[in-house]
């Protein structure tokens, strides 16, 4: 019987690799939500408060779809989110899956509640702001992606 090698004793069998495929695609979908929505409020969004109301920005895409490129942006971040519960990343498998379920809970919890304490004034609060109710369905949206993890939790 030959002892293990000092570099191999600590590594788990059962874990799969840190980087893989579908973690990789995961993490693009999630920063590609993110980048859209920012990319949106920043550079293409109409401020409704300005008068004279300037332009909107470019691309005229983006322009035209107005708040839908809200449910875009989320949808993709959510997407990310929900690929990620599989077993074979890192988030879908052993403590991961914990971090994650919680991860999301509590992110939909603090928007939900975040959403209702500002509910009297909004405007400072950047994207926020143009959602309205629908803070609500981005809660909830966190919360449901949650549950995905929940199935993967042993």
């Amino acid at each position: 019987m030959t002892k293990p090698k000092a570099a191999k004793q600590y590594v788990d069998p059962t874990a799969g690799p840190l980087l893989t495929t579908r973690f990789a695609i995961s993490l693009l979908l999630i920063v590609l939500g993110i980048a859209w929505i920012a990319y949106y409020y920043i550079q293409v969004r109409v401020d409704p408060t300005a008068v004279p109301a300037p332009k909107a920005g470019k691309p005229a895409f983006m322009a035209d779809l107005k708040d839908w490129n809200y449910a875009i942006g989320f949808g993709l971040a959510f997407l990310g989110l929900g690929l990620s519960a599989h077993p074979s990343t890192p988030l879908g498998r052993g403590r991961g899956v914990v971090v994650g379920m919680l991860g999301c809970f509590l992110v939909g919890l603090i928007w939900i509640c975040t959403f209702y304490v500002l509910s009297t004034d909004l405007s400072k609060v950047p994207v926020m702001n143009d959602l309205d109710q629908f803070n609500l369905m981005v809660g909830i949206g966190f919360m449901a992606v949650g549950f995905t993890f929940a199935t993967r939790w042993e």
